[in-house]
């Protein structure tokens, strides 16, 4: 049994969705545990592609029960119109739970996010107006509507009509906006609660149940550790924790119940919005990385920010979320450059640092100090196996690996499932060192043929004690 939390590493945008589509293939269980309808995930499984915004990708897999957990804000109206699509698509959507604690995005908090970063003129936060921030203030402020109020229609009419009171002052006198009507906003609430209530459930009981019936657990944030409200770039930050501490307030589990956590960062780095980014390229090879990749927000469809491999940022990942192997993603999209640079260490006012530091106005100054390692120009998206890599390709690894200080145990060359290589099952493999010079070498695995067996496997825990698995 393992129980495993997947995080961004970077700014968001890493490719989660496909890592955590093929970790889900071993999870029993998929949990979202934060963040709403201003993050997505893309998955391409054959011919189709789905675009996700609150459904954890496990739900491709029928046997695998996913959990949108208490910390997840949830926009009831974008939720059924994601289970609509894969209805049509032939996907059962039956084992979808949803935690009857999460609170809900209403229309005055996408309204209130919209007029909000208008206001603030040049000093915008680059929010996706879906509502996201009041939504969690509202939480804070403890005046918010949860699932379990849509289901009881008196209960639910009672909070509105205060808080749709509340809002309209805001609307009118702030912001000199038409204030909203409570009765059409209290029936399509009601509405939404009568279609989903066969879905939502105690989600914190229901994972207990897993747990003790030993279970494997994937919990997957949103957006990723530099965009954490508490640890990221603030104020350009989410308005939740992404990081993996995160997953056990959202899901509602203690943390000795998390046995692994794995980073995801691509092969250079990006970001949406605004706020500082000491590694952007905005030069041609910025164009080639954001055309390449297909760069572009998966929710909001801004065109993404892209430069060098950070890798400050990635040892901050590692420090702030405890990564024990990362994934890298979108390795592929460097197959044409003849020379690939990674900022190891920043420049700030003529000092040198290598460490992320927390003042935004100080990050804003650093400029990055790079290494720069030979390209292999040629293509790497139909390889397979770490023997399949150009040797350059294979050093440019080990070089992150190596200077992150954590192993790398999945390399993705493409959007497709297969399109993979599997260095270490990242669930029941061993800790061990990976992509290094003195470690026993990796036996890759074809994605077609994993069953993720695990018999006679033993792997270290959180505690450090070697414990076998028994999932």
């Amino acid at each position: 049994m393992a129980n495993v939390v997947v995080v961004g590493a970077q700014w968001g945008d890493e490719g989660k969705g496909k890592i955590t589509d093929l970790l889900s293939k071993s999870a029993d269980v998929v949990v979202r545990y934060q963040g709403g309808v201003n993050a997505g995930h893309t998955i391409v499984v054959k011919d189709q592609t789905l675009k996700l915004h609150l459904i954890p990708s496990g739900i491709l897999y029928p046997d695998t029960q996913c959990i949108i957990g208490a910390g997840t804000v949830v926009d009831p109206k974008v939720l059924l119109e994601e289970l609509e699509q894969l209805e049509q698509l032939g996907v059962s959507t039956e084992n979808l739970l949803i935690a009857e604690t999460a609170h809900v995005t209403m229309p005055y908090h996408r309204q209130l996010d919209i007029a909000a970063e208008e206001r603030r003129g040049a000093h915008r936060i680059g929010t996706t107006g879906r509502g996201i921030g009041p939504t969690y203030a509202d939480k804070s402020e403890r005046v918010g509507i949860r699932m379990l109020d849509l289901l009881d229609a008196e209960q639910l009419a009672a909070k509105l009509e205060w808080a749709i009171a509340q809002k309209n002052l805001i609307l009118e006198k702030l912001y000199g906006l038409a204030p909203l009507e409570p009765q059409p906003i209290i029936e399509e609430y009601c509405a939404y609660g009568e279609r989903l209530r066969s879905h939502i459930v105690d989600g914190s009981l229901v994972l207990d149940d897993a747990i003790r019936r030993r279970r494997n657990i994937l919990f997957e944030g949103a957006q990723g550790t530099l965009l954490d409200l508490d640890h990221g770039t603030y104020p350009y930050v989410t308005s939740s924790n992404p990081v993996a501490g995160g997953a056990c307030v959202g899901a509602g589990i203690g943390p000795t119940m998390i046995d692994r956590v794995i980073g995801v960062a691509k092969a250079y780095t990006t970001r949406v919005g605004e706020g500082p980014f000491p590694t952007e390229l905005l030069d041609e090879v910025g164009e080639l990385l954001g055309t390449r990749g297909a760069e572009f927000g998966t929710t909001t469809g801004r065109r993404r920010r892209c430069g060098w491999f950070d890798a400050v940022i990635g040892r901050y990942a590692v420090r702030i979320n405890g990564l024990d192997c990362l994934a890298i993603t979108k390795l592929d999209v460097l197959d044409e450059l003849p020379e690939i640079k990674v900022c190891v260490a920043y420049d700030i006012d003529g000092e040198r640092c290598e460490h992320f530091p927390s003042n935004a106005f100080k990050f804003a100054r650093c400029r990055p100090i790079y290494e720069t390692l030979p390209g292999w120009q040629q293509s790497t998206s139909h390889c397979r196996s770490l023997d399949d890599l150009p040797k350059a390709a294979l050093n440019y690894l080990k070089f992150l690996a190596e200077i992150m200080s954590v192993p790398i145990a999945i390399v993705s060359l493409g959007a497709e499932r297969s399109q993979t290589i599997i260095v270490e099952d990242p669930i029941h493999g061993p800790k061990r060192a990976l992509l290094k010079d003195d470690a026993p070498k990796s036996i890759p695995f074809y994605l077609s043929d994993l069953n993720w067996s695990c018999s006679n496997v033993s792997f270290l825990n959180h505690r450090g004690a070697t414990t076998p698995c028994q999932c």
